[in-house]
């Protein structure tokens, strides 16, 4: 076990040396160079070149970003933070990506193709008629950035600072929004990608090293249910069991009615959650909707889905691992030690992959990965803000100045990340206390009070035809009062800390928020079904080419670049060969992941 004198976090100071330092300054160099090199590939003076990278990505930095955007230091953290609190199952949240992440290739993206879309509000406007639609998913989207993505990547980014080197949290947070800033701003989308494509490289590398090391230390994979299970604090609450790893932290599947993560809300609403934010968010399908033709979507998807396979061993177990080296840190459960510890009240799980850096890595590795963290969180970042200000700008202020030229687009794209970013730092200290500390499971629970409609009105606008504006709109409606009810009672009423009675609602305690995502879902689609049964049907424009029924085929770019004459057989036979090998690498993807989820059930 670690000395507690380490747990200071300016005792990690003193840790880092030259060669750390010189490490860490030559890679955000590097990230720099590549960032500035690549916003002259495209033209960032127009808004396809700035939003969607002209349309003329490849494959692999597509699956690359997919990857690195929704690995951020908040997903870093976050990850082995609840894999140190409560075990593996955290990772069906990465394992359940890969079936939505072919459904965005497969079904989603040809139908964004199709519809000719920049924004995904503006295909929900398409499709259905009106244009309030389109402004209240806007809005929507971006209060779900501010308080899914945005704040926690800054508090977690400013937190793996804070701990690494000793400065100041709020310090940590402006120098990591400057350097972000600079080429996002700067570049645009092309920027965000190729950087994300270098990043992912580095987080990967440097994870696994650290994974080594850090099995190494406890004997090997052999040794790690042993070791997690006997990570007890020395400083306990009397008559509480909260200071005990779980018994069940070595299984996926989970019991319905008593676990922390029941394997009914992790198989049914954590598909409706993992749909919203793989197929009808605009972080994630704006990468898709960049790729010059279909192929190189559905590749970037595969890339993307085989990647998410890695956080389980090199981010979760990872995290597990830290509590039981450090148990008195990782572990803590007294209110007093976890301020000290980590300043917090309730609880220090989300240091368990810092902890484990500083402790473990040597001199150099410490520094790369310190820059790894970085680039996590300059990921997730980067992303973030172009895609919120392509809403904003796109669905939002052309809408109030439906004469604004380019010029005007761009600076408002510009200027509204300023914004965001400045409620999000506000809104930082208010996600600090919740859910027990564990970033991670703050995010899906707000996620589940706001994505369900949003998901339900997507999937029957693509499935039914019969959907209309009407019964769209007011399902959204209905849903986003009940879900954000419930969000607010989240934070009005939060987690009580270990040996203090939960007085909290009874839909907060009894109704776990992956199945209240469930019945939220299932709410939203019975009103925009019975709305739609009662009013007019939708006219033919807002049907052909924008449902998987009407899609015309003759739409998609399935060719190559360099073959993109639809009647040249030469590029028919190129595209019908990697389509085979797409859909070869789908079924394989699949059967690995069933493969693992049985291995670990």
């Amino acid at each position: 076990m670690a000395d507690n004198s380490t747990s200071d976090p300016h005792s990690f100071r003193q840790q880092l040396n030259v060669t750390d330092i010189i490490i860490i300054v030559v890679y955000f160099a590097l990230n720099v160079a590549v960032g500035i090199w690549s916003s002259f590939r495209v033209n960032r003076n127009t808004v396809s070149g700035y939003f969607l990278a002209g349309r003329d990505m490849t494959w692999w930095p597509i699956g690359a970003f997919l990857f690195a955007s929704s690995e951020g230091s908040g997903l870093f953290i976050g990850l082995a933070g609840s894999g140190a609190a409560g075990g593996l199952a955290v990772a069906g949240f990465e394992w359940n990506a890969t079936y939505v992440l072919l459904a965005l290739a497969w079904i989603f993206v040809p139908i964004y193709i199709s519809s000719e879309i920049v924004t995904l509000p503006e295909y929900l406007q398409k499709r259905y008629g009106r244009s309030r639609i389109r402004m209240f998913l806007s809005i929507l989207s971006l209060l779900l950035s501010v308080f899914t993505k945005i704040s926690i990547d800054l508090y977690a980014g400013a937190l793996f600072v804070h701990i690494c080197l000793g400065w100041n949290f709020f310090l940590s947070t402006g120098i990591t929004l400057v350097i972000t800033a600079v080429y996002t701003v700067a570049g645009g989308l092309a920027a965000v990608i190729y950087t994300d494509a270098l990043q992912t490289l580095i987080m990967i590398v440097g994870a696994i090293i650290l994974t080594i090391k850090a099995f190494d230390q406890i004997g090997g994979y052999g040794q790690l249910e042993a070791a997690y299970l006997q990570a007890v604090p020395n400083k306990t609450i009397p008559n509480t069991t909260c200071h005990l790893p779980r018994a069940d932290a070595m299984h996926m599947f989970r019991d319905a009615h008593t676990a922390d993560l029941p394997w009914t809300g992790m198989t049914f609403g954590l598909t409706i959650m993992a749909t919203w934010y793989w197929c009808t968010d605009q972080v994630i399908v704006q990468r898709s909707l960049s790729a010059r033709n279909l192929n190189h979507a559905k590749a970037g998807s595969i890339l993307a889905s085989y990647l998410k396979m890695l956080p389980m061993g090199l981010i979760i177990m990872p995290g597990m691992i830290s509590r039981a080296l450090y148990p008195d840190e990782v572990g803590c459960v007294v209110t007093s030690e976890c301020l000290r510890v980590c300043g917090t009240e309730v609880g220090c799980s989300n240091i368990a992959y810092p902890k484990l850096v500083m402790e473990l890595m040597p001199v150099g590795l410490r520094g790369l990965m310190i820059a790894a963290m970085m680039a996590a969180l300059m990921s997730s970042l980067t992303s973030i803000f172009n895609s919120s200000s392509t809403l904003f700008t796109m669905d939002i202020w052309r809408k109030l100045r439906p004469q604004a030229g380019d010029r005007e687009l761009l600076l408002v794209g510009r200027l509204v990340i300023v914004v965001l970013v400045i409620i999000s730092v506000v809104w930082i200290p208010v996600l600090q206390g919740s859910k027990s500390g564990q970033l991670f499971i703050y995010m899906q629970v707000v996620t589940s009070s706001l994505a369900p409609p949003v998901t339900a009105v997507f999937i029957l606008g693509v499935f039914w035809n019969r959907a209309n504006e009407q019964g769209a709109f007011w399902g959204l409606m209905a849903g986003l009062i009940v879900g954000a009810t419930r969000m607010i009672l989240e934070f009005v009423y939060p987690e009580p800390p270990c040996g203090f009675p939960d007085n909290r609602p009874a839909v907060l305690h009894s109704l776990h928020y992956l199945h209240f995502s469930v019945v939220l879902f299932s709410m939203t689609a019975a009103v925009v079904a019975a709305i739609s049964l009662l009013t007019l049907p939708p006219d033919e424009s807002q049907i052909k080419n924008l449902t998987w029924w009407t899609l015309s085929k003759n739409n998609l770019l399935e060719t190559l670049p360099e073959t993109f004459d639809m009647g040249d057989k030469v590029g028919k036979k190129q595209a019908s060969f990697w389509t085979r090998v797409c859909n070869f690498n789908a079924i394989l993807l699949l059967c690995v992941n069933i493969f693992f989820y049985a291995y670990f059930a």
